[in-house]
Parts: structure tokens; C-alpha cells; sequence
């Protein structure tokens, strides 16, 4: 059961301590005046898995949207399983190619939306990015799951439920971000 809703015993570790990092101040979120939101942006560590199908996800739901990854080379393909994950929830991975975090163009506007409350606290370090607002793509979906562990070499099943929990936070983005319409 671990491995399917959490991927590994870590993940359910750093779920359970995502909201104490939260309750601190040690996730690093800060959001600002939602209708100043104009993009979002989705980041994760290789942008090749959640990252990925976030934005494709967004795009779909008619969201201004883009990606990057925070160890990647921009290029990369998505990872093969996360493609066919994908397509099982009726969405199309195959064109998507990964950013590195370098070649991510901050816009006035934007949200960084990460995985994980250590990716947030190394946003919040970069002196390129520190000062964009910031949030966890867990917090929007439903039920909330503020920890999305990296699905990436883990099982088939939790590579589905990962994907599964990211697609159900779009409706909520869409509501939530009323200014960052596509178009």
C-alpha cells in the first residue's frame, strides 16, 4: 500500500512532514494577491514526470503555463512510463521536452508551483528567483497532499495515482488563479 499511494516509505516520511515545514515557515510558500498570477509555473527535478504533466494538464485545462526542472538538461524527453501514465488519464506527454532551470525566463506574474517543500526552500535561495512568488502544486490538489513524491523509477501503480493527484488539482488552479487564463 505504501509503494502505491506514496511510492516509498520516504514519500510517506516527507508527506508527514511537509506540514510541520509548513506550519514553521520552513516550506518557503508565498503566494502574494492570487489575481496578480498571470503564469504558472510547474517544477520539479527532472521535468520529465510530474513537472511535465502538470503542464500539459494546465495547458489542457486552458491555463498560461510552462515547466523547468531543477537538475535536468533541457531536451530530455518525458520518461517513458510517465508518457504511457499519461495517456492513461487522456493526456499526451510524447512532444513535451524538459527545461533546465537556467534557461526558465521569469516573467512578472508568474507562481512557482513545486513538488516538494525542499524544492521551494532552493527557489527561495536563488538570487534569480527568490523573489518570485511560490507555492506547492500539492496544496491545489484534492484531496491536499502537500508532498508529491518523484514517481520517476518507482512502480507502474504509483506513477498513475502521482499523475492522478496532480490532474485533480487543474479545476482548483483554474478557480484559485482566475488571471492565468490562457489567451
Amino acid at each position: 500500500m505504501i509503494q502505491r499511494r506514496f511510492g516509498t516509505f520516504r514519500g510517506l516520511v516527507r508527506l508527514a512532514l511537509a506540514p510541520v515545514e509548513l506550519a514553521t515557515g520552513r516550506g518557503a510558500v508565498r503566494v502574494g494577491s492570487p489575481d496578480a498570477i498571470r503564469r504558472l509555473v510547474f517544477i520539479c527535478h527532472g521535468n520529465i514526470c510530474r513537472s511535465a504533466f502538470a503542464d500539459v494538464a494546465a495547458r489542457r485545462a486552458g491555463l498560461a503555463v510552462t515547466s523547468f526542472g531543477l537538475s535536468t538538461d533541457s531536451g530530455k524527453p518525458a520518461h517513458g512510463p510517465a508518457i504511457d501514465a499519461a495517456a492513461a488519464l487522456g493526456h499526451d506527454l510524447s512532444a513535451h521536452r524538459a527545461t533546465m532551470m537556467s534557461d526558465y525566463e521569469p516573467r512578472e506574474g508568474d507562481l512557482l508551483l513545486a513538488m516538494e517543500t525542499r524544492q521551494l526552500r532552493r527557489l527561495a535561495a536563488d538570487p534569480r528567483l527568490g523573489h518570485v512568488p511560490r507555492s506547492l502544486l500539492g496544496l491545489y490538489t484534492r484531496p491536499r497532499v502537500p508532498h508529491l513524491h518523484d514517481p520517476y523509477s518507482l512502480s507502474e501503480a504509483y506513477m498513475k495515482m502521482c499523475l492522478a493527484r496532480i490532474e485533480t488539482a487543474m479545476p482548483v488552479l483554474r478557480a484559485a488563479f482566475p488571471n492565468a487564463r490562457a489567451g
